[in-house]
């Protein structure tokens, strides 16, 4: 099993079951009473976890001689309450080599929905008309591309895991091409390219290594955070470009080089919205907007989505508030069935007679 497997499968029952997962870190901790026990952090590519190892356990003294990045298998008889994924009874061991060498290829189904998800950014970045955005977004992922695809897009909260970054623009950038086709006067080539590169310096603030799901801190990304990182990329990458012979073909392009250059950099240090959420300046562009909007909207999309995985039921249809959304989670609706549509029925359904009839 995943991670997220495993927090999807459990519940009240027990649940007998294995999985793989990299130590990230150990924490010594203490109860009430003053008895040490250890908090440990479990990841892999799917998502995180954490577990209690209480002092009486035999897995406590062994975790003294276990580094953190150690790839291990746990099995036991799993349960999940309102504090997460526990057990009563489970052991560990450290994987072979054969073993860790396919834990850290990552499970089949997360590896061929990035690789959809990377092709399908290498295509609409590949449809970029302006030659200025498209050198730009080609150059990037030419030289950053092995980094950007290791990167999650947050060390919490959403898309917070190796690769997450991949899926959180890919999804954003079929969602502002959607938006696109409904508001024609946006700039389609601008707002691509700024859905790649908005989050771009995330690829120092929260990268992996290139085998492993253990997030590391950066000093980069501690000291000045992705926006400025981001805005610095962009610039160096389009420096980069104007040496070179090609670009003399720009000078007498419309809209200037410079602009485009502008209002680029412009939806990278806007994309949060507000001063307050870190961004150094507001929208002020329709694109801009528009980037901020779907980015917001994807984030919290996720959110949602790994609340109903992960959070506890408070009473039927209602699941605890998952941070830093704004309340308790509630059952979405079903969506009607459409004609041709029906899982269970080629028919349509009967119709019902309605009071209402007479009236129209």
């Amino acid at each position: 099993m995943t991670i997220s497997q495993l927090r999807q499968s459990t519940g009240t029952d027990v649940l007998a079951a294995s999985f793989d997962a990299q130590l990230e870190r150990k924490a010594e901790r203490e109860t009430k009473t003053g008895k040490p026990f250890y908090e440990i952090t479990l990841v892999d590519g799917t998502g995180d976890m954490k577990l209690k190892v209480w002092e009486n356990r035999p897995q406590f003294r062994a975790l003294d001689d276990i580094p953190d990045g150690t790839l291990l298998r746990l099995s036991g008889e799993w349960t999940q309450n309102q504090y997460g994924i526990d057990s009563a009874k489970w052991d560990m061991r450290l994987l072979n080599e054969s073993e860790g060498k396919d834990f850290l290829a990552g499970d089949p189904d997360t590896r061929k929905k990035q690789d959809g998800d990377w092709a399908d950014i290498l295509r609409m970045t590949g449809d970029i008309a302006d030659p200025r955005l498209h050198a730009l977004c080609a150059e990037f992922i030419n030289h950053y591309g092995e980094r950007f695809r290791r990167s999650a897009a947050a060390r919490k909260n959403h898309h917070a895991r190796r690769g997450g970054l991949v899926e959180h623009v890919a999804q954003m950038m079929r969602s502002a091409q959607a938006i696109c086709s409904v508001y024609p006067k946006l700039n389609r080539d601008l707002l691509t390219a700024g859905v790649l590169f908005h989050d771009c310096g995330k690829m120092w603030e929260n990268n992996y290594p290139e085998a492993g799901f253990t997030q590391p801190f950066n000093i980069h990304g501690e000291m000045l955070g992705h926006i400025p990182l981001g805005i610095e990329t962009a610039n160096k990458i389009w420096r980069d470009l104007k040496e070179k012979p090609e670009s003399q073909q720009w000078e007498n392009l419309t809209p200037d080089s410079e602009d485009v250059q502008l209002h680029l950099l412009h939806l990278i240090a806007s994309h949060h919205g507000t001063h307050e959420w870190g961004s150094p300046t507001l929208p002020r562009t329709p694109e801009a907007m528009a980037l901020h909007y779907v980015d917001n909207l994807d984030a919290k999309y996720e959110m949602m989505s790994e609340g109903y995985e992960s959070s506890p039921e408070l009473a039927p249809g209602i699941q605890e508030r998952k941070f830093p959304l704004p309340a308790s989670l509630v059952t979405p609706l079903a969506a009607f069935p459409r004609k041709n549509e029906s899982a269970d029925s080629e028919t349509e359904p009967e119709s019902i007679d309605s009071p209402l009839d007479e009236l129209f």
